[in-house]
């Protein structure tokens, strides 16, 4: 997958016009994670829907910056919420009973991946939600892989985020906010019915954010992650593929 790449990259160069394009039901078999040093575990390749998906269960996702080449990584350690962990802040709590917004579930993900690539994040240059990764996701959520939960006032899409849906775990992407507390509210609606009603094994948020934290994310070794890795996927990481309801959460705003 390494080889000769230019200076810069681009949505046009990283992807390697040599590599095969796999369907998100052909396997693509990374190198073992816990055999790596560091987080990067190959370098190029390209984002075919089966190449993620491969990544996905296999501990590995793609990040990488706008002049980067396209890097598979997996960190160690590993950022997760687990049910027996997971609380919503009491002042999120009192919040949620006043439904300020409502929340809906595939929508509009195209909007909601686009908005989360122009979040001005702290110590961070540009955007790692490049073009290519944009057009790779939304691939996936027409397969019905990739999902989007949305927060939204009337006609006003204000905050929302963006994942992938294999087994029982939840990999989450990226969230934006355009009013005070909505992607909060999103996700805490979203991770309550997940864990309850989903019966999910676990979100992975990839590497620590104060925000997860604060619903009780931890931080777990790679082998760790590994491990709880193949419990949720199980024998069918494509069981619950397919669209979700956009009413899905509506009943449990207020709860």
């Amino acid at each position: 997958m390494s080889g000769n790449y230019p200076r810069v990259y681009d949505a046009e160069s990283r992807n390697d016009p040599d590599f095969p394009w796999f369907e998100y039901d052909e396997t693509f078999r990374f190198p073992d994670p816990d055999e790596t040093h560091g987080t990067v575990v190959a370098v190029g390749g390209n984002l075919s829907p089966g190449m993620l998906v491969s990544a996905y269960t296999q501990g590995i996702f793609p990040w990488f910056n706008e002049d980067d080449p396209l890097y598979w990584q997996s960190p160690d350690p590993r950022f997760v919420i687990l049910p027996e962990n997971f609380h919503i802040p009491s002042r999120l709590v009192r919040d949620l009973v006043k439904n300020r917004f409502e929340i809906r579930t595939d929508t509009s993900f195209e909007r909601v991946i686009n908005f989360c690539s122009g979040v001005s994040r702290e110590g961070q240059v540009g955007t790692w939600i490049t073009d290519d990764i944009i057009e790779a996701y939304t691939d996936l959520h027409r397969e019905g892989l990739a999902h989007s939960v949305e927060a939204w006032q009337g006609n006003q899409l204000v905050g929302g985020f963006y994942g992938v849906l294999l087994g029982d775990v939840f990999f989450g992407e990226s969230m934006f906010t355009r009013v005070s507390d909505a992607s909060k509210t999103a996700f805490a609606v979203f991770a309550r019915y997940f864990f309850s009603e989903m019966k999910g094994r676990f979100i992975d948020s990839q590497v620590y954010t104060d925000h997860i934290a604060r619903f009780g994310g931890c931080n777990i070794s790679r082998s760790a992650y590994l491990r709880k890795l193949s419990d949720g996927l199980g024998s069918a990481p494509f069981a619950r593929r397919g669209l979700w309801r956009p009413d899905m959460l509506m009943s449990w705003q207020g709860q």
